[in-house]
């Protein structure tokens, strides 16, 4: 039975961002929900000033109708599937709020750093709480070690950072047309298939209903974008990933899957210690894939190479995973 249902969340969830796509962005126009253009950043980036954001409404609305319907019909919806969307909402409205304030308050930089750090650790918190009412376990497992490591109390922290981490990653990634849109889908299609053969059907629905959301908003999203996804979908896909990591106790090796966003992470704080302890870039600007804009790569071959990359960070992920 679980094949219709990997084939039909994707189709349902593809089909829902599709069909929202062409009402909800002239919607978006209209109330001049556009993108503000940071001055600092790329200066070829100033032509996509008043591009439609907060798209990541869509995102959501299609990966919490999909995996509602298609978890209900073909797996048993537990506590793992509502800890799934509490997250993915959660960190979704926070990202709304981030929006909100930056393109109808007109305040560039949205919410502030401790604002939103402490949003997101609300979150992680009562995510561990839930879980362990559930007797969620407070091990994690590193590939290559066959032995899980038991936290204990610590393992709050070490979710609030995973959490947070995750969902900042995402969102730092978050940077040319279609980049996260391409880059998530590969990642959660990893997760997918390992849920699959994990034999956690809830789990792989609701991967499959982010694979099809996103890939149904790349069809908007790609170069040029008609359309961006916003902190909206960015720091909800991020805390959504990090969440079925951390589920499925695959934690470090979501750093594997990941690659991409933890790569574009370390660059920024690459940049930023290097400036702060020497004057000096590395990069001639971070996240990494505008270093490559400024070294004259198109932006599509950026986007283009970096989905490259995550596929194979993803097909290593599943190798460690399912072969050593």
């Amino acid at each position: 039975m679980l094949e219709p249902a990997i084939l039909l969340t994707i189709g349902l969830a593809f089909l829902i961002t599709v069909l929202l796509s062409p009402v909800f962005i002239p919607f978006l126009r209209r109330l001049k929900f556009g993108q503000s253009i940071r001055d600092e950043g790329p200066k070829s980036h100033q032509k996509k000033s008043g591009t439609p954001t907060m798209g990541g409404i869509m995102i959501l609305l299609s990966i919490i109708v999909a995996t509602l319907i298609m978890a209900n019909q073909y797996a048993e919806v537990t506590y793992r599937t509502f800890l799934l969307l509490f997250v993915t909402i959660g960190f979704g409205l926070l990202g709304f709020l981030d929006d909100f304030i930056k393109v109808v308050l007109k305040r560039n930089l949205g919410l502030t750093s401790k604002q939103k750090f402490l949003g997101q650790v609300v979150i992680a918190i009562i995510f561990y709480f839930i879980a362990r009412q559930f007797e969620f376990s407070t091990e994690v497992t590193i590939p290559g070690i066959p032995t899980p490591i038991d936290l204990g109390w610590f393992y709050v922290i070490f979710l609030i950072i995973w959490l947070v981490g995750f969902s900042n990653a995402v969102n730092l990634t978050d940077g040319l047309d279609g980049l996260v849109s391409g880059t998530s889908a590969i990642s959660f299609g990893a997760f997918a298939v390992l849920a699959w053969n994990a034999g956690q059907l809830e789990i792989s629905i609701f991967s499959v209903a982010v694979v099809g959301a996103v890939l149904g908003f790349l069809v908007f999203n790609a170069y040029p974008a008609k359309v961006f996804m916003g902190d909206t979908g960015s720091l909800a896909l991020g805390g959504a990933i990090a969440t079925i990591a951390i589920l499925m106790k695959m934690e470090f090796l979501l750093v594997i899957i990941g690659g991409v966003f933890v790569i574009e992470t370390l660059s920024v704080m690459i940049q930023v210690a290097s400036f702060k302890t020497t004057g000096r870039r590395v990069f001639k600007m971070s996240p990494l894939h505008h270093h490559y804009e400024l070294s004259g790569w198109s932006e599509w071959r950026v986007v283009m190479t970096f989905w490259a990359v995550g596929l194979l960070f993803a097909m290593l992920g599943i190798y460690i995973e399912v072969w050593i």
